[in-house]
């Protein structure tokens, strides 16, 4: 008898592009993939924390490099990565919240949002998947379970997630035939230096505490092993679907 083997979840001698990697989620994620054995590229818009992130992955031991990039920029980012040698991997960490009861959301926080939500999550999908035509790749967008429910204050961004939902999935659609697979990874409230104030709010956390089934608050590295099955190929028949890291919180 012939015993069936596990894909493997290594991703050495792949190449991954890590964007709003430099902290919180984005750095948990970049440092997945180096663990894993890709060789990183950190993109965010601050030179020194990109710079900081790649040096200290650089001190583990992994191939990890740094670069100053706003991704809001189509030009910019099409110059980029029409000079890089091709990703097999990207994942996208970049994010925006503006919070506030619908009645009262104002203009321009709503454009802020979509534009690096959507906007710059959509075409930073585009131009890397261009350098995956006829070799396949891997693209996660860390979503948000808030791209599958909603939530009180939080209509910007929930209209947002579910923009990046519905986008992943068209692109999974039109991209397959190319071997090139989308998904996301949808955290629930996750324990970072950005979400430290609203845990610090006890009513808050409790409302938080309250919906997540397992009972506590998310860490960094509960997204990491995620990322790492997505970009691997132990999930090779995987595309158009969403991995939810929320304890529980849309089960009901």
């Amino acid at each position: 008898m012939t015993l069936p083997r596990t894909p493997s979840f290594r991703l050495d001698g792949k190449r991954a592009l890590v964007a709003g990697g430099s902290r919180g989620i984005g750095l948990g994620c970049a440092v997945a993939m180096a663990e894993a054995g890709a060789e990183v590229t950190v993109v965010a818009r601050g030179a020194e924390a990109v710079e900081t992130a790649a040096a200290a992955m650089r001190a583990e031991g992994w191939a990890a490099a740094g670069r100053a990039l706003d991704i809001t920029d189509h030009a910019a980012l099409r110059d980029f990565l029409g000079k890089a040698p091709p990703f097999d991997i990207l994942i996208n960490s970049a994010g925006l919240a503006r919070h506030s009861p619908a009645l009262d959301t104002r203009p321009e926080d709503y454009d802020a949002v979509m534009r690096i939500n959507v906007r710059a999550a959509y075409f930073l999908a585009q131009e890397v998947a261009r350098g995956m035509v006829g070799r396949g790749g891997s693209i996660i967008q860390i979503s948000s379970q808030m791209g599958h429910v909603g939530g009180p204050d939080r209509a910007v961004y929930c209209a947002s997630k579910h923009a990046v939902e519905g986008m992943t999935k068209a692109m999974a659609i039109e991209w397959g035939p190319s071997g090139i697979r989308v998904n996301t990874v949808c955290p629930t409230f996750i324990l970072t230096d950005l979400t430290r104030p609203t845990f610090e709010d006890p009513e808050k956390r409790a409302w938080i505490e309250s919906k997540i089934k397992l009972g506590r608050v998310g860490e960094v590295e509960d997204i990491m092993g995620a990322c790492v099955f997505l970009a691997s190929d132990a999930s090779a028949l995987v595309t158009g679907t969403s991995i939810l890291v929320d304890g529980g919180w849309t089960a009901e």
